[in-house]
């Protein structure tokens, strides 16, 4: 009866890949993807952030020197090394990192020069360690490319984080569009997680005129929690850790918080 008890009270898994994507860069894709990971992995979740972008930002962000890296998400695209030797336990947040670096950009290139199969290496390289996870976030670069590509092809769903700003709604458009063309040709069930609206300032009126309009075209694909422009937010990678592990009280920390909740209850809904 107690094993019973403590089964029902455990957290219902996911079992999801999310892609955090969007090809303008300085949105907070990187912020968005650590501070998901650490949110989900406080409500006891096993998580694997993924960093697919040769800044290595979400690496760093983590408190892993990116410099410093045995292995990295460039071995693991080239099939030097399986994706477990290369994972690193992030202790101040919770949940595991596949890490990256500079690296990857010749990996991106080493990629183009593939006659078949390239879009599917990282959907491969997870294969053997996804089952070992609820939730597998991926950090995708500032741009369209063919580790993006990867990234898409390889997750269940795409997360995109935006700014309420003149330009986010052509930039948006484009990305629909890339992830439309995706689930023709690599990936069938790759579908939108949710649009979510990043460094909000709501005493800015055409910030609340975009995303006034997001709604509008968007309907529920829009994330209720708002990300806002937190000065706590900011200052965390610089820590090497995620917001709640440098102000758990900030509403940064809190705004995180209350999207992982959010999307917990969309999948258990849906």
């Amino acid at each position: 009866m107690q094993d019973e008890a403590q089964s029902a009270s455990l957290p219902r898994p996911m079992r999801r890949i999310i892609a955090v994507a969007n090809q303008k860069g300085g949105v907070g894709k990187t912020t968005t993807a650590v501070n998901l990971a650490a949110s989900m992995a406080v409500t006891r979740r096993r998580v694997l952030l993924v960093d697919l972008d040769p800044q290595g930002n979400a690496t760093m962000g983590c408190g892993v020197d990116k410099r410093a890296l045995e292995r990295s998400a460039t071995d693991v695209l080239m099939g030097d090394c399986a994706a477990a030797d290369a994972i690193v336990r992030i202790e101040q947040g919770g949940f595991d990192l596949l890490p990256a670096n500079q690296d990857l950009t010749a990996a991106e290139v080493r990629l183009l020069t593939m006659l078949a199969g390239r879009e599917h290496r990282l959907e491969k390289a997870l294969e053997p360690v996804r089952d070992r996870y609820d939730l597998i976030v991926i950090d995708c670069p500032p741009a369209l490319n063919i580790l993006t590509v990867n990234a898409l092809t390889a997750a269940d769903s795409v997360l995109i984080p935006m700014q309420c700003e003149y330009y986010a709604l052509e930039g948006l458009t484009g990305l629909i569009s890339t992830i439309e063309q995706i689930r023709d040709s690599v990936n069938p069930k790759l579908q939108i997680e949710g649009i979510l609206r990043t460094m909000f300032d709501p005493r800015n009126n055409l910030a609340n005129d975009v995303s006034a309009q997001l709604i509008e075209h968007f309907g529920e694909r829009v994330f209720r929690t708002i990300i806002p422009r937190n000065v706590r937010l900011a200052e965390a990678p610089s820590f090497g850790v995620p917001v709640m592990f440098h102000d758990k009280d900030s509403r940064g920390a809190l705004a995180y918080l209350a999207l992982a909740g959010e999307m917990i209850r969309r999948s258990e809904d849906g």
